[in-house]
């Protein structure tokens, strides 16, 4: 922000919904290259997990139990953060909150009403007229499929289990991964619009659920706003959490 921005309207409010911009230590190629190998480390530590349970197929898929599930999460999320910390250490300034915008401010709560609003009206907007041009491919039968499918795996203890990693494992994971080391790096060197629509479509392509490619992009749209406007990730971990939370409501 230039000091002629900073002179007028509330310094307050600018400084809570957009801080003055600060580039990545991180550089662009580090980081990209750093968010490869951590996925593939994730992959390979996922498939191992699943070998030892004598599960086979891919991970999450209809039959792995969600206890089983859980702990291949966590090793894949071992995998991303191990490689987060590794680069903020050796590329960065060794302080993965200045790095990776891991702040979160009492606005930030705004976020969850964004994530409920994406889920409930954004996500039935983008689907509306895909449904009624193939209405057999992406009726909400379909779409809460995936979502039907692991709380009907779910009982008990293992409902808490899966309630967590929804809700709050995988929006904190995957912002710091998707939005944290990769975009906060990228917007340093490339365009704005550019980056957050490369990275919400990479999001969007990596859970592997085509059905599910439309609303996930435009979902990755606005976290990868969040995330770009504030300078920080916790408007968009909020809203990451309001949407995942309001999904699994919805098919409980």
């Amino acid at each position: 922000m230039t000091e002629s921005a900073k002179a007028s309207g509330s310094p307050r409010i600018r400084s809570a919904i957009r801080p003055s911009a600060s580039l990545s230590p991180i550089d662009a190629k580090t980081a990209l290259l750093a968010f490869i190998a951590a996925w593939f480390a994730a992959q390979v530590l996922s498939l191992i997990v699943l070998s030892i349970f004598g599960e086979t197929g891919e991970t999450g898929g209809s039959d792995t139990p969600i206890g089983v599930l859980a702990v291949v999460l966590c090793a894949a999320w071992f995998a991303y953060v191990s490689g987060m910390w590794i680069v903020s250490d050796r590329h960065g300034t060794a302080d993965p909150v200045d790095d990776f915008g891991i702040r979160v401010l009492p606005i930030d709560l705004l976020g969850l009403g964004i994530g409920i609003l994406a889920q409930l009206v954004v996500i039935r907007v983008v689907y509306f007229p895909l449904e009624a041009i193939w209405p057999g491919t992406f009726a909400d039968d379909e779409l809460q499929r995936n979502a039907e499918g692991l709380v009907e795996r779910a009982s008990g203890v293992t409902t808490v289990v899966l309630f967590a990693l929804v809700v709050f494992g995988a929006p904190i994971v995957e912002e710091l991964f998707y939005r944290g080391l990769l975009q906060r790096s990228l917007l340093a060197r490339f365009n704005d619009v550019f980056v957050v629509v490369g990275v919400a479509a990479l999001f969007a392509l990596i859970h592997f659920r085509p059905i599910e490619y439309p609303g996930l992009f435009v979902f990755g749209l606005i976290v990868g706003a969040a995330a770009m406007l504030t300078g920080r990730l916790g408007m968009s971990i909020m809203a990451h959490i309001g949407f995942n939370l309001t999904g699994l409501l919805l098919v409980l």
